[in-house]
């Protein structure tokens, strides 16, 4: 596995939740296509966008056990974040639920949207303490929060502070009992940032029981860097309207060509913002989900679950280390989250990176120490990682 990956041999990066390091089907898709493009860039745009678009919604929406037409490209979870929040079809006064652990993209696209169209945001604590969290805690609180009002979740598959992993399976379980006695319009959607699940959980989107799911593809997918997806059953799309005009859905240039009205029903192509792109890239997205056919999903899920436990199991052995990120494997993916003793979250990941493992600090107002095993480590790695770990006692 390691020889698919050009990585600084200097070096154990654990970083993988940051940005991806190509594998090599990925590098020679992009190189072919750039080729292309620079000997007849016009010609072969013009020849090729549209089909070679469909083979990366199909490849992505074959990942998730969806139709190609229910998967949008876009270029990043932070687009993602801010096309869905700023096209839900809400009214004045609808609710949209977060949680105060969720992220900087999730809250800021969400007060934007309500600038707009003057929904209101909720957020309230997911759990008390990281220590004590469990399904049961953060699912009741969910449904208590809700309101007759309240028109959407919003919420994070994996939180990139803590590492938690929630159980979105059982929320989208408890919120169908909600939904059973709601009009269309009025039931409450289960929206998710999947990217730091996406790639290394073996889900579909039905088994995880979101309605919206966007994520980038250049982290644990190992996807091209600067491509993404919003992903969406049809309870979903039916709620979200277009932000930006595409290139890619005929029946968009129809009507515009012909002065005539556009039908309100939005899908993946709809969704999939226009513009001129790294192409390259963007054709390049089944070369990444066909490489983790090949290994198999299962497979991938199985070995980023026993790194990351390996690294857990280390960690929770040090005296002068606190683990944050849960050991149960049903409450966390492949992010490790932990604090050094008399080091703050930035000193520490200096320390690590200069003893050659690269790490990192969560950007929230409370910081942590993050160490991401993922398919392209091993287990020797690990054990390197949690020994330069046990050397910051002395620091």
């Amino acid at each position: 596995m390691k020889a698919q990956f050009e990585t600084a041999p200097d070096q154990i990066n654990m970083s993988a939740m940051l940005i991806t390091t190509h594998p090599l089907p990925v590098r020679k898709a992009i190189d072919q296509f750039r080729r292309e493009l620079d000997w007849r860039p016009v010609t072969y745009l013009e020849d090729n966008n549209r089909r070679l678009q469909s083979y990366s919604r199909a490849a992505a929406g074959r990942y998730l056990g969806l139709e190609s037409n229910q998967v949008a490209l876009i270029d990043s979870t932070t687009m993602g974040a801010g096309l869905i929040y700023s096209g839900l079809k809400l009214l004045p006064g609808d609710e949209i639920i977060t949680t105060n652990q969720d992220y900087y993209i999730t809250h800021e696209s969400l007060r934007r949207a309500a600038l707009r169209n003057g929904s209101v945001v909720r957020r309230i604590h997911l759990f008390d303490s990281i220590e004590t969290v469990s399904e049961p805690q953060m699912v009741g609180r969910l449904m208590m929060a809700i309101t007759p009002r309240t028109r959407a979740l919003a919420l994070t598959w994996v939180h990139s502070s803590t590492g938690l992993k929630l159980p979105l399976p059982a929320i989208a379980a408890a919120l169908a009992q909600v939904n059973a006695t709601r009009q269309p319009m009025e039931q409450v959607l289960l929206i998710v940032d999947g990217v730091h699940g996406f790639g290394n959980q073996d889900v579909t989107l039905a088994s995880l029981g979101a309605d919206i799911f966007f994520a980038g593809c250049h982290k644990w997918l190992f996807g091209p860097r600067g491509t993404g997806i919003i992903a969406a059953n049809a309870r979903g799309w039916q709620r979200l309207r277009p932000i930006i005009p595409t290139y890619v859905d005929s029946a968009a240039w129809t009507a515009w060509i012909n002065n005539a009205p556009l039908l309100e029903d939005t899908d993946g192509p709809l969704m999939s913002p226009g513009g001129f792109k790294a192409f390259e890239h963007l054709w390049s997205i089944p070369a990444a989900i066909e490489f983790h056919e090949k290994i198999g999903k299962a497979q991938v899920a199985a070995r980023t679950a026993e790194l990351a436990n390996q690294l857990k199991a280390g960690l929770a052995l040090m005296p002068h280390v606190r683990l944050v990120t849960p050991r149960d494997p049903r409450l966390s993916a492949g992010i490790v989250s932990f604090d050094v003793q008399g080091l703050s979250a930035d000193s520490a990941v200096a320390a690590l990176r200069r003893r050659r493992v690269v790490a990192s600090a969560a950007p929230y107002a409370i910081q942590h120490v993050r160490l991401t095993p993922s398919i392209m480590n091993s287990p020797a790695e690990v054990d390197q990682a949690l020994m330069e770990v046990r050397g910051l006692a002395s620091v």
